[in-house]
């Protein structure tokens, strides 16, 4: 059993990595607006919840596939959304452009007052009879009834699960084989699911987390040999050490297989 669910395990990760190359592309995409670039401009992907902001140079990279939608938003400017096409995929580039949001003003009422701006003098100007009324009003709590016992949350009562304290396999003691419950198998499937998601969530989460200049500009990966590369060190346990929060060897192994890698990949 043990080798048929380590069989399933190796299957699905290599399906996983496959389906990571052929439909996840980093594209580069340059935001604009009438008077020249759009800076911190939030870009997020709708169909994987992955996001990303333009830098000083309205410039953004972000993994798309065919099919997916781009929401643009900035301060200023109307929202966006473009969807990515086959086209956009095979050019690596794209330029967007934004159009400011202009706010309008139906009407407004401009009220004189007699404060000038300074707290130790206009305090002074506010009558003594309307501050103690203000702070009366709000400080007051005769109408509430301390006496009443509020009933427990409705939420609560019906979302906190029953805690079961009996044992399920006392009543078949001493019958003399042992009993096999059927959820250590659906355990194990879920160990499985988590272990799957975590394989398919680590080349965004290390690319969020050492940046793109890391990988494209120090390392000088290509950007559509990313996931690639991540495979070529992944036996040297990059993943490990970056769940367990060592990043230094993290960053240690992807600097020295780098010089390896891009030779390989020019002999290729």
């Amino acid at each position: 059993m043990i080798k048929k669910i380590l069989i399933l395990f190796v299957f699905f990760i290599s399906m996983l990595s496959t389906f990571s190359q052929e439909k996840n592309k980093i594209i580069t995409g340059k935001i604009l607006d009438s008077l020249g670039i759009v800076k911190n401009a939030n870009v997020i992907n709708l169909k994987t919840n992955q996001g990303t902001f333009s830098n000083d140079n309205g410039i953004f990279r972000i993994f798309v596939s065919e099919g997916d939608t781009l929401s643009l938003s900035s301060i200023q400017h109307i929202s966006k959304k473009v969807i990515i096409t086959k086209n956009i995929i095979e050019n690596r580039k794209m330029n967007i452009r934004i159009k400011y949001n202009i706010y309008s003003l139906d009407e407004f009422e401009l009220k004189r007052h007699n404060l000038i701006g300074r707290l130790s003098v206009d305090t002074k100007t506010v009558p003594t009879n309307k501050r103690d009324s203000l702070l009366k009003n709000v400080m007051n709590f005769s109408k509430i009834n301390m006496q009443v016992v509020e009933a427990d949350d409705y939420i609560d009562s019906r979302v906190r699960p029953h805690i079961n304290e009996t044992d399920p396999t006392a009543k078949f003691a001493g019958v003399g084989g042992g009993i096999i419950m059927p959820f250590k198998s659906s355990a194990r499937l879920w160990a499985l699911r988590r272990n799957l998601a975590q394989k398919k969530a680590f080349p965004y989460k290390i690319l969020s987390t050492l940046g793109e200049k890391f990988f494209f500009d120090e390392l000088e990966i290509p950007i559509d040999k990313y996931f690639h590369f991540l495979e070529y060190c992944n036996p040297l346990g990059i993943e490990d050490f970056h769940k367990d929060g060592n990043l230094l060897e993290v960053i240690k192994i992807l600097r020295t297989e780098k010089v390896s890698y891009l030779k390989m990949i020019k002999k290729q």
